[in-house]
């Protein structure tokens, strides 16, 4: 299987401050891969560093074994909610649509078949009712369901989340999940930032466990070991110890 990414002796800093230490990994297309780790440990960092939106201090990354500038069309990326300008003035369809500039270029509209393109997309994820409201009337959970149409749109290869369900209703959760399973069922490659270590096992194939170094990365019952876990997670030692059985 070819990879889908490969991150060789990356290192970032912000203001002076480490962020990421000599990360270095490769990991599958046709899968689907949670980045977990305590809060501060790099995992958004790593994401974005991924996907050039801030600068590395040194690294080598390639995407489906190619520079980025070279099948950025092919990536899709939904942020975290709290990047988004939610008072811009911009409705459900058009936010959908900007998932086909990819194809179109930027100085080109969006033609019929587009637009009827990004609807398909919306009524995938149950809220083609909602197109002409504005973005910022929707609740969270609608509103991370309207970035994941519009990454669908783009008709991406590889499909990154950064943490996708915090502050959304458990339906739309189970929505996004499913429609993200289906699309590594695809073939396609999904790599999320996730918090809730209590799903981990049912979410992903993979997992890659950071605290601003890589501490692990393989299958869900090699990482979600307490062992390893501990590695990363020392002062939440007696949470651990709860969720030994679990883990």
């Amino acid at each position: 299987m070819k990879p889908a990414i490969t991150v060789k002796d990356l290192y970032v800093s912000y203001h002076g401050s480490e962020a990421l230490h000599n990360i270095n990994f490769s990991i599958e297309q046709g899968k689907m891969y949670g980045i977990i780790g305590p809060n501060g440990a790099g995992k958004s960092t790593l994401l974005k560093a991924i996907l050039e939106l801030i600068p590395r201090d040194k690294g080598e990354i390639h995407l489906l074994e190619k520079p980025l500038r070279e099948i950025r069309k092919k990536i899709a990326y939904v942020p975290q909610r709290n990047d988004i300008d939610w008072t811009f003035p911009i409705n459900v369809l058009d936010t959908v649509i900007l998932g086909t500039y990819p194809e179109l270029g930027l100085l080109r509209r969006p033609k019929k078949h587009h637009k009827d393109w990004a609807f398909h997309c919306l009524e995938k994820v149950g809220m083609e009712s909602f197109y002409k409201r504005q973005i910022g009337e929707l609740s969270g959970g609608q509103q991370q369901r309207i970035f994941l149409a519009r990454a669908l749109a783009q008709k991406a290869e590889l499909f990154c989340l950064d943490e996708p369900f915090v502050g959304i209703d458990v339906t739309s959760e189970e929505m996004i999940v499913a429609i993200l399973q289906e699309l590594r069922n695809l073939g396609k490659t999904i790599l999320v930032v996730h918090h809730d270590l209590s799903k981990a096992d049912s979410y992903f194939n993979e997992l890659m466990l950071l605290n601003k170094e890589l501490i692990q990365i393989g299958s869900v019952s090699e990482v979600l070991k307490p062992d390893v876990m501990m590695k990363a997670y020392e002062s939440q030692l007696p949470f651990l110890q709860m969720k030994r059985g679990a883990i």
